[in-house]
Order: structure tokens, then C-alpha cells, then sequence
């Protein structure tokens, strides 16, 4: 049986992998204020109870029985998803206006968001919004409109409406896929137009996604790569999707893997 303390340790550890979606041995490390060699040791003992999983030096929760699929999402490549987060989060100072489309991706990215300060927030988030209103000096407007259950995302007329009233310095948005052909491309034509009005709504345009999304295409396209300034994932496309993004005048930014 465990002691008081690597219980609460143990409890720890599945606090930080459920709020991450997976968080690698270092980071628990620091976050612990123990050695890498206890939280191995810990992961051990955790994943032959069950409780968690190791994937590729890093930890994870198990699959969940009735998760939802924005969930789900959220745990699909969260090392890549985490580390091009982090890449984007340093475009960002503290003082600027920002706006953020709903996904797992960007609610990732907006949790890497929490250091900065006085940040101007507009998006259709409730996830992003409650993440960081009332923050470090930041302000946030969240778009009204119909809620969307599996994500908690406002769409439809009112939310585009409400987002093409502001002029902000970043755009992040995150997408289904990236078609070499056709663009970026959504699932759901709500959402397209979101992160379509905000795109053209900000200096700085940047499409958030991992390489998970490379040659998948979608029902709905976004907009031509043309219309995106930098793409930020944790790995570089090939083939006919970079030459696209390159013809197009888009950087591609990828993230340094942490170990």
C-alpha cells in the first residue's frame, strides 16, 4: 500500500496528465519537485494499477468509456499538439489581442497562454474563455450564439457577426485537415466560417495543427493558403502540401520536441 505521500504524489500526477492530455517525464519532474527517476517510478507503478499510460517517454490517462470526441482529440498526439502550442504561445506578448477559434488543438494552446498578462481574448470558446478570463489583467469576449454540446463552441450568424466587429494582432485557428489541393479544410461549415472571419479580422494569421492533419482533407474549405501568414505544427509537411504552403507564401514553423 502506498504512503500518504506518494499517494498524493500519484494523485498529483494524474491531475497534470488529465489537464495536459499527456505530459512528458521532465515536466512532472519540475512540476513535482522530484527527480525524473521518482516520477519513472511512479509511472510504473501507476500504469500496472491501470491508471496510466506511457507513450513515447511521455504519460497519458487511458481511453475513457464514453468519451466524447472533442475529448478524444484532445489526447490524439498531445505531445505534438503541446509542443506547437508552446511554439505559438512565444509569438504572443503580454498586452496583445488575440483571436482564437474552438479545437482541441487551440485549447491546448490556450492553456500555454496562462503566463502572459493583459492579454485581449476574442472567441467562441466557453473552454478558452473560462481558461483565461479573469487572469493576470486580461480581458475576454466570448461570442454568443448556439451552443455546440461536444465542444462547447457559440456558432452560427451571431458568433461571425460578433468576431468581424474586432480588429486583433493574432489569429490562431485550428482545422480538421490540410489538403494540398483545396486548403485547409473543416468538418463543420460553422466552424469554417468562424475561423474564416477570424483570419480576416488580424495582422498575423496562423493556422495551429499537428502533423496528424498533413494530406487530410474535409467537407469544408477554409480559405487559400494565400490567406494564412504561418502554419505552426511539430513536424515540417512533404511533398505536394509543403510545395502548396511554399507556392503560397506561408512559413511553416515546426515545434522542437521536448523530451
Amino acid at each position: 500500500m502506498a504512503s500518504p505521500k506518494i499517494s498524493q504524489r500519484f494523485a498529483a500526477i494524474k491531475d497534470v496528465v488529465a489537464e495536459r492530455g499527456l505530459a512528458s517525464v521532465a515536466e512532472l519532474a519540475a512540476q513535482l519537485g522530484v527527480s525524473d527517476e521518482t516520477i519513472r517510478r511512479d509511472a510504473l507503478r501507476l500504469e500496472q494499477r491501470g491508471e496510466i499510460l506511457k507513450l513515447h517517454g511521455a504519460l497519458t490517462l487511458p481511453a475513457r468509456i464514453g468519451e466524447a470526441p472533442f475529448e478524444k482529440r484532445m489526447r490524439d498526439n498531445a505531445q505534438g499538439k503541446r509542443a506547437l502550442a508552446r511554439a505559438a504561445a512565444a509569438h504572443v506578448k503580454d498586452g496583445d489581442s488575440l483571436m482564437i477559434d474552438t479545437g482541441a488543438t487551440t485549447s491546448i494552446f490556450a492553456q500555454e497562454l496562462r503566463a502572459k498578462r493583459a492579454l485581449t481574448i476574442v472567441t467562441n470558446s466557453s473552454d478558452i474563455a473560462r481558461m483565461l478570463a479573469m487572469v493576470n489583467g486580461n480581458t475576454v469576449y466570448m461570442a454568443g450564439g448556439a451552443l455546440k454540446g461536444d465542444n462547447g463552441a457559440a456558432l452560427g450568424a451571431s458568433a461571425v457577426e460578433f468576431f468581424a466587429r474586432f480588429r486583433v494582432r493574432h489569429a490562431f485557428i485550428s482545422i480538421t485537415g490540410l489538403s494540398a489541393e483545396d486548403g485547409p479544410m473543416d468538418a463543420d461549415l460553422a466552424e469554417a466560417e468562424i475561423a474564416r472571419v477570424a483570419l480576416s479580422r488580424a495582422e498575423h494569421k496562423v493556422i495551429l495543427a499537428d502533423s496528424s492533419k498533413f494530406g487530410r482533407s474535409a467537407l469544408v474549405r477554409v480559405c487559400p493558403y494565400g490567406e494564412v501568414d504561418r502554419l505552426i505544427s511539430d513536424a515540417i509537411p512533404q511533398g505536394a502540401l509543403r510545395h502548396a504552403l511554399e507556392a503560397a507564401g506561408t512559413l511553416i514553423e515546426a515545434a522542437q520536441m521536448q523530451p
